[in-house]
């Protein structure tokens, strides 16, 4: 009867293992191509080929130095301004709505909470129209501060996760605090937010990532704007059909180079964020 269980055990591990691979391969033959086409030194946009013939660092040298037409370094500096900026603004904001939802009780407080939930399964492209009129009213078009604006101005809709984060640390030990004589401002900022790490850097990994990778807003907002270019429109560009067959191999690598910092940091902060997903999503 054991041995019948374990090898029952054994079949069913191994039928996992090899659906696991198959699925491994998948997700990573789109990568690895990536890659090797960004050390390929035959031209063309295209090859029948899965590895290149001849490797080079040249494309990686000239999307770095050839700025005449195609400015990757002004992209990638555009882009990570506007991450920070908007890193730091959302995190603040998703933070303290979430504290608040989580702890305080006012009359509002479900209704509010209702209203942004519903307002949240509407998809952000939606409102893409609206929001560029209303930065062109104001003058804030084709500027970095308005990806900023765009990218934090709803970051409190998505508080969810980090409430039930907070929901999850006890309520008495806000209480204790305030018996001491501390007021909800310096319990938050002093107890509870060194408490929640594994939240704070979940946070902040989200927030950082949205307005890396965006393409939408910022070709509705930067339009023409061609100095003003995140990494995500500017590679856009370099694989329209006039600029694809020569500039195909320079889009692999810059490409190749957008994804690194992402993924290191994913790498580093790989445990906090899924300890944050899991804290926070176990109690809403």
């Amino acid at each position: 009867m054991i041995k019948s269980m374990k090898a029952k055990r054994t079949i069913g591990n191994a039928f996992i293992y090899v659906i696991l691979t198959l699925l491994s391969i998948v997700w990573v033959f789109p990568v690895a191509w990536l890659v090797m086409q960004s050390f390929r030194k035959e031209g063309s946009a295209f090859t029948p080929y899965f590895i290149p013939k001849q490797w080079t660092f040249d494309n990686y040298i000239n999307l770095l130095t050839d700025t005449s037409k195609f400015n990757f370094p002004r992209w990638f500096g555009n882009t990570l301004v506007v991450a920070i900026a908007s890193c730091i603004l959302t995190t603040v904001l998703v933070l303290l709505t979430a504290y608040a939802f989580s702890r305080l009780r006012f009359k509002m407080r479900r209704p509010m909470m209702n209203v942004i939930l519903i307002l949240g399964m509407f998809p952000g492209f939606m409102s893409m129209i609206a929001i560029y009129h209303i930065l062109k009213a104001i003058n804030l078009t084709q500027s970095l501060v308005s990806l900023v604006l765009v990218y934090s101005g709803g970051a409190a809709m998505g508080y969810y996760i980090a409430k039930g984060f907070f929901d999850t640390i006890p309520y008495a030990i806000d209480e204790a605090a305030m018996i001491d004589g501390a007021t909800k401002n310096q319990v938050f900022w002093k107890i509870i937010l060194p408490m929640s790490k594994p939240i704070v850097i979940y946070t902040i990994l989200t927030s950082f990532l949205t307005p890396w990778v965006d393409f939408i807003f910022v070709s509705v907002i930067m339009k023409d704007n061609y100095d003003k270019y995140t990494v995500a429109l500017g590679l856009f560009q370099m694989i329209s059909r006039e600029n694809v067959q020569k500039y195909f191999t320079q889009f692999c690598a810059g490409a190749v180079l957008i994804a690194i910092p992402i993924t290191l940091l994913f790498i580093k902060m790989q445990k906090y964020y899924v300890s944050g997903v899991t804290a926070g999503g176990a109690k809403g």
